[in-house]
């Protein structure tokens, strides 16, 4: 391929097939995006009827812990499953959760239930990752990648609307059985659309089926499982603590994982900022970090120290993804020699962001903040499809399914390392004390200044990807 090739457009795409087929394999993206954000607006009802309101905040982080842990295993699985045999295990797993939340008679019971959904779920979001990589063309890739930022997107804010309305209208318990069908709806469809060699084959490997990395895992997982306890405890020098376990853990999982090259569960060198997959990888652990506090504590701060209604910040955050899926649609059909400008371009819109709601939220500026939830939002949607294409294309030939699942699995641990620090800063700067107007003032002015570092790196990342391409434009020239 020659970076002057230009991407098919979207309805030569629809035509072709591959676009169809893929939206049936992203379905288990909404699966997980969809019940994960869903949790919050049936909480109320659901306490009221099984109580443990004590191990609420465990009902969504027990939920990333399985998730995280599956999506880092998803493409390892392939050496031992094919895809199609891993997508429908993972739907089925997803659909038992969903069953066991939707019986249960307490809050043991339904976090239980959480964990085997979140297993199921990050399965399912790795696995349309590396389908991309395993059944799709590489020109097209980016446009794929765009459709699972619109899929996520919807989903997530679809999630808290659905869980409305079955707590008003019926019952919470109903909206837990309707995941259980499609999480079951989604196996069927998955045996039915995954045919051919590359979705019934399990990836062959030249030194046969390597061994299954157990240690790794397990670390991963308590390393994971130190960081939500972090964000869920109470004490600063306690919940700081585990922090830095569950981050030293995390590199632990590094080394560990870099032992056994057969059975690696990321690329080689992931978090090396001298090859391109470094870049890629820092850059997106980055700013998933460094971006999660607006989500986490926007509203919270918005209402007690401005009275800005529930209803307005929920409408700002969803301004943030619908800028997110407007915009990846819109650059998904870039020329790939593009890509890295626009990479850079989405780096600094996501800073320029970073920087606005340090003076927006305090001030409480509602145009304001809506411009900078949406010029977040439509930096993550234009830099993505290319950030993670490049990841993948950059990796080695035999590590592109391992990178394929580590791409989103890297997300999200960004993401709980994000929330359990913000959850450290917030309750330093006042929120320990309890929630009022000169608390909300004291932790609008830190939280947002805390986590530019983040951000930092993300743009610093964006420009190394940048310059190694024009490096290489050059070699090419002489």
């Amino acid at each position: 391929m020659t970076t002057a090739e230009n991407r098919p457009s979207w309805r030569e795409l629809w035509e072709s097939g591959d676009l169809g087929r893929f939206c049936f394999i992203s379905l288990g993206i909404v699966l997980h995006a969809s019940n994960e954000t869903m949790i919050a607006t049936i909480m109320p009802s659901m306490v009221a009827d099984i109580s443990g309101v004590e191990m609420v905040g465990w009902s969504l982080s027990i939920y990333e812990i399985g998730s995280i842990t599956a999506g880092a295993a998803a493409g390892r699985l392939m050496s031992y499953m094919a895809l199609r045999t891993n997508m429908v295990l993972a739907a089925l797993i997803y659909a038992a959760g969903a069953a066991v939340c939707a019986a249960a008679p307490d809050m043991h019971w339904f976090l239980a239930g959480r964990l085997l959904e979140g297993f199921g779920g990050g399965a399912l979001v790795s696995l349309s990752y590396v389908s991309i990589e395993r059944l799709f063309p590489r020109l097209i890739w980016p446009q794929l990648f765009a459709i699972i930022s619109v899929v996520w997107g919807v989903s997530a804010f679809g999630g808290p609307l659905i869980g409305a309305l079955f707590a008003e209208a019926a019952s919470w318990r109903y909206a837990f059985w309707t995941f259980a069908f499609a999480g079951a709806g989604m196996a069927l469809v998955s045996f039915a659309v995954l045919r051919g060699p590359q979705s019934t084959r399990r990836k062959e490997s030249p030194d046969g089926v390597p061994p299954f990395p157990w240690l790794p895992l397990l670390v991963l997982a308590a390393a994971i499982m130190a960081i939500a306890v972090a964000g869920v405890g109470s004490g600063m020098v306690r919940s700081g603590l585990l922090l830095g376990l569950g981050v030293v853990g995390i590199a632990c999982f590094f080394l560990l994982d870099a032992r056994n090259p057969r059975s690696r569960l990321f690329p080689t060198r992931p978090l090396d900022m001298n090859t391109q997959v470094g870049n890629g990888i820092v850059m997106m652990a980055a700013f998933s970090a460094g971006t999660i506090t607006f989500s986490i504590y926007g509203p919270l701060i918005l209402t007690s120290l401005h009275g800005i209604s529930i209803l307005t910040t929920g409408y700002i955050i969803a301004a943030e993804s619908i800028a997110w899926s407007v915009m990846s649609i819109l650059v998904a059909s870039a020329r790939p020699q593009y890509e890295r400008p626009i990479i850079l371009a989405g780096a600094v819109m996501i800073f320029g962001g970073m920087i606005g709601f340090i003076y927006a939220v305090p001030f409480g500026s509602i145009p304001l903040i809506l411009a900078c939830a949406i010029l977040q939002g439509g930096g993550f949607g234009i830099a993505w499809p290319f950030v993670t294409r490049l990841i993948v294309s950059s990796a080695r030939e035999e590590e592109r399914t391992v990178t394929s699942s580590a791409v989103p699995t890297m997300q999200r641990i960004g993401y709980a390392v994000g929330a359990a620090f913000a959850g450290i800063i917030a309750n330093t700067a006042g929120f320990s004390g309890g929630l009022s107007g000169e608390t909300a003032q004291s932790v609008a002015q830190w939280l947002f200044v805390a986590f530019i570092p983040f951000g930092v790196v993300g743009c610093i990342a964006a420009m190394r990807l940048l310059n190694a391409e024009r490096s290489r434009l050059a070699t090419l020239k002489e």
